[in-house]
């Protein structure tokens, strides 16, 4: 049995070329089964980190017109897919969770899938005080600092029935390989 996965990407470009590559081992290893959900920002900088091709290449990619379009909900509640993963998430996604907000595609999605008791991951970039340094598109090196706003809200994901914040995009792999029905790569 191959695992379906609604696979979210946001706007936010801090760990999103590890991603890319993390999804096309899960598709390789594990015979899983990703659809790719772009936000309105996610499909901008998934381009301009020059990966829209490659996601093209190995995946369906849907993007964002609505918070109901497309119709990734109906999707979850149809049991299309085994589990929603947000990642990588920016802080305003992540927030807008945390507050209940659900007014773009993967907010609504979130909170619906939780409302129907199904299996909710998110790797917000803004996971823990203190600097990050990532990486822009051509390599150039930046430092962010985290706010404690941001990270305030991550605290209250993990309180979130449902819902299981991730550390790292490396984390995802577990979650496939121990999966129920998953061949063990």
């Amino acid at each position: 049995m191959s695992l379906n996965i609604a696979w979210g990407i946001t706007g936010c470009g801090d760990h999103l070329e590890e991603t890319v590559t993390i999804m096309k081992g899960l598709k390789e290893r594990y015979g899983a089964n990703i659809r790719v959900y772009l936000s309105v920002s996610g499909e901008v900088v998934v381009k301009w980190y020059k990966l829209w091709k490659s996601l093209n290449d190995n995946f369906t990619v849907r993007v964002e017109k609505t918070p109901n379009a497309p119709f990734l909900v109906g999707d979850l509640q149809l049991g299309k897919y085994d589990f929603l993963l947000i990642c990588p998430s920016t802080s305003n996604t992540a927030n807008k969770i945390a507050q209940g907000i659900s007014d773009s595609l993967l907010t609504n999605a979130a909170a619906q899938a939780m409302k129907a008791n199904i299996p909710v991951y998110i790797f917000p970039a803004d996971l823990k005080p203190g600097e990050v340094v990532t990486t822009l598109p051509g390599g150039k090196k930046l430092t962010l600092t985290m706010r404690e706003i941001d990270i305030g809200y991550v605290g209250k994901l993990r309180r979130m029935p449902g819902l299981t914040v991730l550390e790292s995009p490396e984390e995802i792999e577990g979650i496939v390989r121990g999966y129920p029905g998953e061949k063990t790569g």
